[in-house]
């Protein structure tokens, strides 16, 4: 049982936290929400390497069970991975022996998200459309389900 928490939800710290993550990468020219929308918490999901260094496994399976039962809540969430690891280490003092694995941005869903198939098995990069509604393409089934002979 490796994983450690890091809970984050005074608005000081959510804000030095929210700039060392990098949000929605294939939305050009969006550097995430505007401050109004912002998540009111993150939980940092950290490994201890003093017990072991294979915890990657461990970690997505909390996270997303974690945001399962923020759905079940009626929060929303996102997982973010891409974080500056060793700018959150140094301004949370978070020792060198954990590593920072995750971390779960949470709060009151504030936009509509559509998932829709995929057209092809390279189109699954999410986007906007003119209405501000979020489409996050799904490759189908069929493509995900494989049998070997």
């Amino acid at each position: 049982q490796p994983l450690r928490y890091l809970i984050v939800c005074d608005p000081a710290a959510n804000a030095k936290l929210f700039g060392h993550l990098a949000w929605a990468r294939a939305l050009e020219g969006w550097s995430g929400p505007a401050e109004h929308e912002r998540p009111t918490g993150y939980i940092v999901i950290l490994g201890d390497t003093q017990i072991t260094d294979q915890y990657t496994v461990d970690a997505g399976i909390a996270a997303q069970s974690i945001l399962l039962g923020a759905v079940e809540r009626g929060l929303g969430g996102c997982m973010i991975g891409s974080i500056n690891r060793d700018a959150v280490r140094r301004e949370f003092h978070i020792p060198e022996r954990f590593g920072v694995c995750l971390v779960l941005a949470l709060g009151v869903p504030d936009e509509k998200i559509v998932l829709e198939n995929a057209k092809g098995p390279a189109d699954v990069v999410y986007w906007r459309d003119a209405e501000g509604v979020h489409h996050v393409p799904k490759r189908p089934i069929g493509e995900l389900l494989v049998k070997f002979e």
